[in-house]
C-alpha cells in the first residue's frame, strides 16, 4: 500500500512550510537554546529515526505522521549541515559536495535495486526506506545551499529566495513543456524547496538590521508550526472525506438466496 501523499500543489506548500519550520526549529535548539550543533544533530536524528520507524510500521497514510517525519528530516538536516559546514570546518562547498555524492549514491542504489523510482508507486518497505534516506540527504543538502546563498553569495535572504524561485519555475516549466521524466523533476524540486525554506526561515528569524523580519527563532517557529498544523489538519480531513466516499462507492454485497 502506498503510504505517501499525492504530489499536488498543497503538498509543495506543506513541504515549504515544514522545511522552513525545520530551519527555525533547528536553529532554536542549536543556537537559541545553546545546545550546540553536534548534540542537536544527535537529538534530532534520534527524533527522525523514531518518527521514521513509526512511519515504516504504519499500514496506511497518516498525514500527521508523514509530515512529522518530513519536519524531523528538516530539523535534523539543518543541524547536520551546520555541524558539517561550521563545526567540522568543511565549509559550504565541500559540505555540499559530500552531500551530493551521498545523494547520488542513494539514487544509484535505488536504480540498481529495480524498485520503482516514481514516488507515486512506492509500496514496499525497501522502497520507502530509500525514499526517506533520499529525503534526509536532500534536506541536509538544501540547508547548505540555502546558507550559502544567504550568507556567502552576496544575494542575501531575499535574493537567494528569488533565485530558488526562478529555478523552481524552470522545473515546473520542464514538467509541462518537455518530456523529461517526472521522478527527476520531483527530486530537483524537493532539493530546491529546502533552500527556499532555509532562506525564508532566515528571513523570518534574523534581525531587521540583517535583512530579516526579526521574529527570532522562537517566534518564527511558533508561527510556522501553527501554519503547518492547520495544513496537516486540512489534509487529514480531506483524506477522511475521500475514504468515506470510496466506502460509499463500493457495491453492497449480494444477498445469499
Amino acid at each position: 500500500m502506498n503510504k505517501l501523499p499525492q504530489v499536488t500543489l498543497a503538498f509543495w506548500i506543506m513541504k515549504i512550510a515544514a522545511t522552513t519550520l525545520g530551519e527555525t526549529g533547528g536553529d532554536l535548539l542549536a543556537q537559541t537554546l545553546a545546545v550546540g550543533y553536534a548534540v542537536s544533530s544527535v537529538v534530532l536524528v534520534a527524533l527522525f529515526l523514531a518518527s521514521l520507524v513509526a512511519q515504516l510500521r504504519a499500514d496506511r497514510l497518516h498525514p500527521a505522521l508523514y509530515w512529522t517525519v518530513i519536519l524531523s528530516t528538516s530539523t535534523a538536516g539543518t543541524t547536520m549541515s551546520d555541524f558539517m559546514n561550521r563545526t567540522a570546518g568543511l565549509g559550504y562547498a565541500r559540505g555540499a559536495l559530500v552531500l551530493v555524492t551521498l545523494l547520488a549514491a542513494v539514487f544509484a542504489v535505488w536504480k540498481a535495486s529495480g524498485l520503482p523510482f516514481d514516488v507515486t508507486r512506492i509500496a514496499t518497505f525497501r522502497g520507502e526506506l530509500l525514499y526517506w534516506t533520499a529525503i534526509l540527504l536532500s534536506n541536509t543538502l538544501g540547508t547548505s545551499l540555502g546558507d550559502f546563498l544567504a550568507d556567502s553569495s552576496g544575494l542575501g535572504y531575499g535574493g537567494g529566495a528569488l533565485l530558488i524561485c526562478g529555478l523552481l519555475a524552470l522545473v515546473v516549466a520542464a514538467r509541462y513543456a518537455t518530456r523529461i521524466p517526472v521522478p527527476p523533476l520531483f527530486w530537483a524540486a524537493f532539493v530546491l524547496t529546502r533552500p527556499l525554506g532555509a532562506t525564508v526561515g532566515d528571513f523570518f528569524s534574523k534581525p531587521v538590521a540583517k535583512g530579516g523580519l526579526g521574529y527570532g527563532t522562537v517566534g518564527s517557529s511558533l508561527i510556522l508550526a501553527s501554519v503547518l498544523a492547520v495544513l496537516v489538519a486540512h489534509s487529514a480531513r480531506q483524506q477522511r472525506r475521500r475514504a468515506a466516499e470510496l466506502r460509499e462507492e463500493q457495491p453492497a454485497p449480494s444477498p445469499i438466496g
